[in-house]
């Protein structure tokens, strides 16, 4: 059950996304915790089926920034992983960043120790990350982002497996313009961060697919053709239009 305060968080959030008006923080304003954060995104997502999640602020630096000490999440349903045409009129401030996906083999349980974890990851992909925030400019507290759904919107999922664990860059062009590089080092130790996410959404399932973070800044969204290059030569293509 949600309480006052978060009942009126999540319809503001609600509201924002069907009028495509960016808000200003409310979090906390409305006396809103991390805790209470997480059950507006469970409630925001409830009647979708859950296909995986996002993992963001995955680099301490980041963390420190919004004052945390841990990684945070988002869910990711059906919805949301996308063909690759996609029009940005659907959502508020559409940025995108590159990302390594990875689809679960096995069931990872909380407690499950690293081996067990790197044993479950079946494949890893190219991943795009089109985040979408309901607040004003992207500025919010580590409540208000939670709440959002850790600014996801829609995601492309490459179909090329890679070799696991992956190494390399991954380089982002739109349009044929370089607007995000990183090296997927960047990303840290992914088998501590799964199982930090396995300890607190309780266990994950076969077939999750889980965003691992970006190695790089987002950047704003506009209209073109993606290209995602990765290691091994993939590549993951996408088309957004306006």
């Amino acid at each position: 059950m949600l309480s006052e305060p978060e009942k009126k968080l999540l319809e503001a959030i609600r509201a924002a996304r069907e009028r495509r008006q960016p808000l200003s923080p409310l979090a906390e304003k409305l006396g809103v915790d991390l805790a209470g954060a997480y059950r507006v995104q469970a409630a925001s997502l409830a009647d979708q089926p859950l296909v995986g999640y996002k993992l963001g602020l995955v680099s301490p630096a980041k963390q420190r920034q919004m004052g945390l000490s841990s990684p945070i999440y988002g869910r990711i349903s059906r919805t949301m992983l996308r063909e690759p045409v996609l029009s940005l009129s659907e959502f508020v401030q559409p940025r995108i960043e590159p990302e390594i996906a990875v689809v679960l083999r096995d069931p990872v349980h909380p407690g499950a120790p690293p081996g067990a974890i790197a044993l479950a990851i079946g494949a890893a992909f190219l991943g795009i990350d089109l985040l979408d925030s309901v607040w004003e400019g992207y500025r919010f507290s580590a409540p208000d982002v939670v709440a959002d759904n850790a600014s996801g919107g829609a995601f492309f999922l490459g179909e090329q497996a890679l070799p696991w664990p992956v190494e390399g860059e991954l380089s982002l062009y739109l349009d044929g313009e370089l607007v995000a590089a990183g090296s997927i080092a960047a990303l840290g130790p992914v088998t501590e961060h799964v199982a930090w996410l396995a300890a607190a959404v309780g266990g994950l399932e076969p077939g999750h697919v889980l965003y691992l973070g970006s190695p790089a800044a987002a950047v704003p969204a506009r209209p073109g053709v993606l290209e995602l290059r990765g290691p091994g030569g993939a590549v993951l293509l996408a088309r957004l239009e306006a």
